[in-house]
């Protein structure tokens, strides 16, 4: 992945740099298709501290007691060490950046991970930029087939654009709809929404319903786990559709320190 880091002794007059919409990649999959019997998902926006010990030990100890087949990671970094973190033995994965952090010499965006190889990975950037940053959001769209019926299953990884008006997050969600809107696949769609007022809340679960997905149901104590902000809506949020939630396998992990967000775990099957 070396040639995949281009801006390696680059100088820039600014910190944060916006990037064209790309898909960067590792290739390290086990698996040729997704079973549809059981999907175990973990959504984790990660706050950028994926390059520190504490962690990756927390990501570790997920993944060895969770065993998920999918993971969505918003705000995470990549560079050449970060990417050593994420070398897991059975998964590979794609990310799509939003900018490069030019202080750290480092990618940031939304990475998902899986077992299986996606047949098509794509990028989408709003046109819109957060005010401080300069930065677009970015969300990921990959698709893998699904070993039961051959169809492909759409997972969706999105980080929400936030700081500006209500006008512009609603730009951002139409943006994706347009491109999901034709197909009729299984879908996941996960992420940091950043629904912190109910007027943004209302706008997500209005797409939702456009595209008949369906959210997690979370039981009321492990939904209180799930970030808000002064006493908001939740945050973060799995939706899915042409699939059914297993009983009592939805989960928020709040006993681990290394993000502001808290580990979202679920285990979906083909209906």
């Amino acid at each position: 992945m070396d040639n995949q880091f281009p801006f390696s002794g680059f100088i820039s007059p600014k910190r944060f740099i916006p990037v064209q919409e790309t898909v960067l990649s590792q290739d390290n999959f086990s698996g040729s298709a997704i079973a549809g019997s059981g999907i175990k998902i973990l959504n984790w926006n990660v706050a950028k501290n994926n390059n520190t010990s504490k962690w990756a030990n927390d990501f570790y100890k997920i993944v060895e007691n969770y065993q998920p087949d999918l993971i969505c990671f918003q705000e995470i970094e990549l560079n050449k060490n970060t990417q050593k973190i994420l070398a897991l033995e059975s998964m590979g994965w794609r990310f799509a950046p939003n900018f490069i952090d030019f202080y750290y010499n480092t990618y940031c965006g939304i990475l998902t991970a899986s077992k299986v190889q996606p047949i098509a990975s794509r990028a989408i950037l709003t046109p819109e930029f957060e005010p401080v940053t300069k930065t677009p959001k970015v969300s990921l769209i990959a698709e893998y087939p699904l070993k039961e019926t051959g169809q492909m299953l759409l997972v969706v990884n999105i980080h929400a654009i936030n700081f500006v008006n209500l006008s512009k997050f609603k730009s951002q969600l139409q943006k994706l709809e347009a491109v999901l809107g034709n197909r009729r696949e299984p879908l996941i769609m996960c992420g940091d929404f950043n629904t912190w007022s109910q007027l943004r809340f209302d706008l997500l679960n209005l797409m939702a319903n456009r595209l008949n997905l369906i959210p997690i149901d979370f039981s009321r104590p492990e939904q209180a786990k799930i970030k808000t902000f002064l006493g908001s809506p939740p945050l973060d949020h799995i939706f899915y559709r042409g699939l059914r939630q297993k009983i009592q396998t939805a989960k928020v992990l709040d006993n681990l320190y290394s993000s502001d967000h808290n580990p979202m775990l679920v285990e979906l099957a083909l209906s």
